[in-house]
């Protein structure tokens, strides 16, 4: 597992624990607060300070989801902390969240100990995305980190033995571990993580996964006819890639094709970004590192269909060998796109691997992610997912997916009348939108452009610019890159 921190059920009651925090969930109810059952005969009422009901009063404890109080307690001649946390409804969402802020208020504790509040599988799995992500770190820093900022070395589930529960909580761990993954790739600075790179990692990734792996240089995406990857990456020192990856199970059901944007570095090209803007263009490869986690993930999780992940990757530069404003470049699939911004990339890389994948792959269906317009965060801010589909089935079960994975989308919609806007005067296609009337419309005018290399694939595309970065520690994330919608994909993956 990638964390520091290790979380594992154990059998007995909170008494029998040695652990130096040691935590009695609180269920919030209609008349108040409550003990979890049991608690009331876990063997430590008699070291609390008052009574349960007095406590929840001193702190204005209601039992939501995620508040804590903790305070010591005598207990074998010295003190240990003792927490009350609020479990919620004990809803899958409400464990997760206590989970998050339990695993933050115990850096550092050594071990912790938590009395398990009697939820259904679907919580314990939650629960440990919760605790295992809420406990992520990513740092360069040299020196070691102060103790008290480390997160807990261990949470013991209390009483959360039973086989089921077990299997759970590892689940959680799983999706957790893929998760992170994906962001330590997305922080990983672009002076190290150039395409060949992150090409290396996906070599690595599927021999520990036992995937089969292709790789495109330069070369041989010039050969096969990658004309808008090779256009994006033209004004890099650093040539581009394209990597597939394909996870097959015994006698799959289906086949998927997972896209990822990998964008290594973002200036904009010629269209070049302001500094500000700059500053956050390393997770500009999150797509690419979410379908690279995912893919990661799938034996760990039984997924019973194939999967075909692309990552078509490139840094976005510029020099004297940029593509050019009004440059006409050929895609994959034949189909030619006028460049009338360096910074509308993302869609670029995109079309040429949707292209692939339609006339190579015969996928079942496709869908792709990306950090791919500022657009779709003005629209739904940096909480929320933008999802376009060809397809309502399958955007429903993508939606339940990011529901039950605390990763909303919301779907939007593939407006006909807009499709003209994506026209060129010199080209088939244009790569933004040259249309003025019907308003700033850039993530539709982006959804509207790729789905003009689906074919007739049913296909979704993930448009997570919003919350795909942090810039702040909250709840399960991390400030960086927050690798939104891995657990989602892997949730939906797993159910078809």
């Amino acid at each position: 597992m990638p964390f520091a921190t290790q979380i594992h059920p154990v059998a007995g009651t909170l008494a029998d624990s040695t652990a130096d925090l040691l935590v009695l969930p609180v269920h919030a109810g209609d008349d108040g607060p409550t003990a979890v059952d049991g608690v009331a005969d876990s063997g430590l009422t008699q070291v609390l300070p008052a009574t349960l009901r007095d406590l929840f009063t001193h702190y204005s404890l209601t039992g939501k989801a995620g508040e804590l109080a903790q305070f010591p307690v005598a207990r074998d001649g010295g003190l240990v902390r003792l927490a009350l946390l609020g479990v919620g409804s004990g809803s899958p969402d409400d464990l997760r969240k206590a989970g998050a802020a339990l695993s933050r208020s115990a850096r550092g504790s050594e071990t912790v100990a938590l009395a398990w509040p009697g939820a259904p599988e679907a919580a314990a799995t939650a629960f440990a995305e919760g605790v295992l992500l809420a406990s992520y770190t990513f740092t360069l820093k040299t020196g070691e980190t102060p103790r008290s900022k480390r997160p807990a070395a261990a949470v013991e589930v209390v009483g959360a033995h039973a086989p089921d529960l077990a299997a759970a909580l590892e689940r959680g761990g799983e999706l957790a571990a893929a998760t992170a993954l994906a962001r330590d790739l997305i922080n990983t600075p672009s002076l190290t993580k150039d395409p060949e790179w992150m090409a290396g990692r996906a070599r690595e990734v599927a021999a520990e996964s036992g995937l089969e792996v292709r790789v495109w240089d330069e070369e041989q995406l010039t050969e096969d006819g990658f004309g808008a990857i090779l256009a994006v990456g033209r004004g890099s020192a650093r040539p581009p890639r394209l990597v597939q990856l394909t996870y097959t199970p015994e006698n799959p059901i289906a086949h998927v094709v997972l896209v990822g944007k990998g964008i290594t570095f973002d200036t904009g090209g010629l269209s070049l970004k302001p500094n500000d803007n700059m500053k956050l263009m390393k997770t500009d490869m999150s797509g690419s590192a979410i379908v690279l986690a995912v893919l990661s993930a799938l034996r760990a999780v039984g997924a019973g269909v194939r999967v075909t992940g692309l990552l078509p990757l490139a840094e976005n530069a510029f020099s004297g060998d940029a593509t050019r404003i009004g440059d006409v470049l050929t895609t994959y699939s034949g189909t030619t796109v006028e460049v009338l911004n360096s910074d509308a990339e993302g869609r670029l890389v995109l079309a040429d691997a949707l292209g692939y994948a339609v006339a190579e792959l015969r996928p079942d269906m496709i869908v792709d992610v990306a950090t791919l317009t500022g657009a779709a965060k003005v629209a739904l801010g940096t909480g929320i997912g933008a999802l376009y589909s060809t397809d309502d089935a399958l955007a429903a079960e993508i939606e339940r997916a990011g529901a039950d994975s605390a990763e909303p989308l919301w779907r939007m919609p593939l407006t006909e009348e807009y499709v003209e806007t994506t026209r060129s005067r010199v080209a088939d296609l244009a790569n933004i939108g040259t249309r003025k009337e019907f308003g700033p419309a850039g993530a539709t005018d982006a959804a509207l452009f790729l789905r003009a290399f689906t074919g007739d694939v049913p296909w979704a595309h993930l448009d997570i610019a919003g919350p795909g970065r942090s810039m702040k520690e909250d709840g399960l994330l991390s400030k960086g890159g927050t690798a939104f919608s891995t657990r989602t994909l892997l949730r939906w993956i797993g159910r078809l």
